[in-house]
């Protein structure tokens, strides 16, 4: 239980320095909205694979691909049957950064459409990737690196990882250019990646007090909690204007927030949350049922049978219960107050709920 506490204290600690510490650079809590990225996607092969890839009885879509491929190659197919097994399907998905030029490179992720065991040293085939427009802007081709593995003997196997997604590091070459004007633009919206009114103004304010002091005018407005305006001053480069807003500094804010992962046990609490002063009583109630059947044996040269009497031991135990006063006028003072009643992570995100179910929890409980 101790460590359970030492770990809560740890996560709430590094979310409360960082909260401190919650000046930030603009490019860094913000984004330009015309800057975006893009989704590629594509269908293809991976071939090469040690008899892991797909059973063409199983994925009868891998035998129809690897047939037009061949054809598409001078390989007449007609009437034959393929019967091998390291050929897999796979679907490759990638994103276009912005402003990307013709002839960079970007990574690329493979991911078994299949019944393929396994992508481990199998190499993609030309793949050619579309956009939501149906157009295509990279082609993919490479070695699949795979991080998972698995190992098979005839009574186990041992397996860690994903053995049936990879990534091939700089395997797509990109073909087409997406139309973009960005040194014509007028007026620049830069988007919150965490959208708060508070964070919106304080961005609009910084700015405009840069672009006050060095072109003598108020550029900047805040929209709403999402998105800030700013007009581009006269006879400026635009890169160069960019460049001089994404490193001013903001203090950032948020909303209090506490994120519970009831799969993992993760609790992580920001600078601002508080609870009022509350009772409270944790305790865990364990049953343990224990069978030990009796064989029951005749006596000898007897007419009886064997016999089997059933034998239950129940056993209940009960930890905790103690009751302890919770009051959190600060961070420090909730996280003393959750560990003194030495629960387990479970228990605290159990306690958690029936806080904010209580009323006394001043802050947005978040359950992933």
């Amino acid at each position: 239980m101790r460590w359970a506490a030492a770990a809560l204290a740890i996560a709430i600690g590094l979310a409360s320095a960082f909260q401190a510490a919650a000046a930030s650079r603009i490019k860094d809590i913000a984004s330009l909205q015309s800057a975006r990225q893009n989704q590629l996607i594509g269908y293809g092969l991976v071939i090469g694979l040690q008899g892991s890839g797909d059973s063409l009885r199983g994925s009868p879509f891998t035998e129809q691909s690897l047939r037009a491929m061949l054809e598409n190659l001078g390989i007449a197919t007609e009437g034959e049957s393929a019967r091998v097994n390291n050929v897999a399907a796979v679907i490759v998905t990638a994103d276009l950064p912005p402003f990307a030029s013709v002839g960079s490179r970007i990574d690329v992720s493979v991911s078994s459409l299949g019944d393929a065991t396994s992508l481990r040293g199998g190499i993609l085939v030309m793949t050619p990737l579309s956009a939501a427009d149906g157009d295509i802007y990279a082609v993919s081709q490479g070695s699949v690196v795979v991080s998972g593995f698995t190992a098979e003997g005839d009574a186990q196997t041992l397996t860690s990882g994903v053995t049936t997604t990879g990534r091939v590091p700089g395997g797509a070459i990109i073909e087409r250019e997406i139309p973009m004007r960005f040194s014509e633009t007028g007026h620049l919206t830069f988007q919150l990646r965490n959208p708060d009114f508070s964070t919106a103004v304080s961005v609009a304010d910084a700015i405009n007090r840069h672009t006050g002091k060095r072109y003598g005018r108020m550029l900047a407005s805040a929209n709403d909690s999402t998105t800030v305006s700013v007009s581009r001053p006269k006879n400026v480069a635009l890169p160069r204007f960019v460049a001089e807003i994404e490193r001013l500094m903001v203090e950032t804010d948020a909303p209090a927030r506490v994120v519970v992962n009831e799969r993992t046990g993760t609790i992580v609490m920001g600078h601002d949350v508080r609870i009022s002063k509350v009772a409270v009583s944790h305790g865990t109630l364990t049953i343990r049922v224990n069978e030990s059947p009796v064989i029951s044996q005749p006596l000898p040269f007897s007419d009886g049978v064997t016999a089997v009497e059933p034998l239950t031991d129940i056993t209940a135990m009960t930890e905790g219960g103690q009751v302890a006063i919770i009051n959190g006028p600060n961070l420090q003072t909730l996280v003393a107050g959750l560990n003194s009643i030495g629960v387990r992570p479970d228990g605290i995100i159990a306690i958690l709920q029936g806080i904010k179910s209580a009323g006394a929890l001043q802050a947005e409980l978040v359950l992933q």
